[in-house]
């Protein structure tokens, strides 16, 4: 849990007034229901099945518990609408560099474009990185979500970088 953030952040988007605020394991379903609204997601699992649940749950709580980790949700009119991980990461590039590293990006697909996603992601470039100290915030986007990289790039994030993924028993 990164308990530097300044957080909850209450927020205006064209959607209405929102909170960001630290998940917490009854966040689980509203969580994984997100991830299932995303066609990318779910064509790699994501189907918020019942029995994949457990696992979900459990992560959630791996997450929260490991210091370096958080998971954020934004609150619209009291629903989970948007949800985000973050993980700061020590380095020794650029001369021992703090990075924010941001994955997991959902907004609910009735209302992305609502300005949700460009808020929260102002805040990570901003209050969350300098709060923890952070030279660069981080992500990576998959190769199909041309529509986010157009949406990150407006933001000011540069693809820099090729990634690589590896499946372990794949």
């Amino acid at each position: 849990m990164l308990d530097a953030l300044p957080l909850p952040h209450a927020f205006d988007a064209r959607a209405g007034r929102a909170l960001l605020r630290r998940a917490t394991p009854a966040d689980a379903d509203a969580v994984i229901a997100l991830l299932a609204d995303d066609p990318i997601s779910a064509a790699r699992g994501d189907v918020a099945s019942e029995a994949d649940r457990p696992a979900y749950a459990a992560a959630l709580v791996d997450i929260l518990a490991e210091p370096s980790n958080d998971l954020l949700v934004v609150e619209l009119e009291g629903e989970i609408v948007g949800t985000l991980q973050l993980t700061s990461i020590p380095g020794m590039a650029r001369r021992g560099a703090r990075r924010l590293l941001v994955e997991a990006v959902r907004v609910r697909s009735d209302l992305r474009s609502s300005g949700i996603g460009s808020a929260v992601m102002r805040w990570v470039g901003e209050a969350a990185a300098l709060a923890l100290g952070a030279a660069m915030v981080q992500l990576t986007s998959d190769a199909a979500r041309t529509e986010a990289h157009r949406f990150y790039e407006r933001l000011g994030y540069v693809g820099s970088h090729l990634g690589f993924k590896y499946t372990v028993g794949g």
